[in-house]
């Protein structure tokens, strides 16, 4: 790990990154959250007085992938070009993995990590009231790739 803060000029001012002149490539991210709830809200997940939790959810993290540079201050808006956010019930809650790809001069960690993000709290949001004890919890990068073209 560098020195240097690439969104902190020299001077000390917050500043968007210039990867004008970088070359174009297929970048691809994968993050990881997971939703920590009691075994019986696990089960009843898809079938909940809001609606079904796992499949908003889904939606909720492919938009806000979609919106992350109008969320983050500094992200570069980018075409995405793949967004996946799947949804597993596991015991004791969900463990949500979202994929993005792009071709671009930019990474995608920020949108796979808004997409799960998201995600967990739309779960969160859907079932906080037959479970207050809920937590998100390990949101995390765990994969990204960048190949040239």
């Amino acid at each position: 790990m560098g020195d240097e803060l690439s969104h902190v000029s020299a001077a000390g001012d917050v500043r968007m990154v210039d990867v004008g002149g970088k070359p174009l490539s297929r970048r691809r991210a994968v993050a990881r959250a997971t939703v920590r709830m009691a075994p019986e809200t696990a089960r009843r997940l898809g079938a909940l007085p809001k609606g079904d939790a796992l499949a908003t959810a889904q939606v909720a993290g492919i938009m806000a992938a979609k919106r992350t540079s109008e969320l983050i201050p500094l992200c570069h808006p980018l075409p995405l070009t793949r967004i996946e956010v799947s949804l597993a019930v596991a015991g004791d809650g969900v463990e949500i993995t979202g994929v993005v790809e792009t071709t671009a001069q930019t990474g995608v960690e920020m949108e796979a990590l808004t997409a799960v993000s998201v995600a967990a709290l739309t779960v969160y949001d859907m079932a906080k009231a037959i479970d207050p004890e809920m937590s998100v919890a390990d949101v995390r990068l765990v994969e990204k790739t960048k190949e040239p073209l």
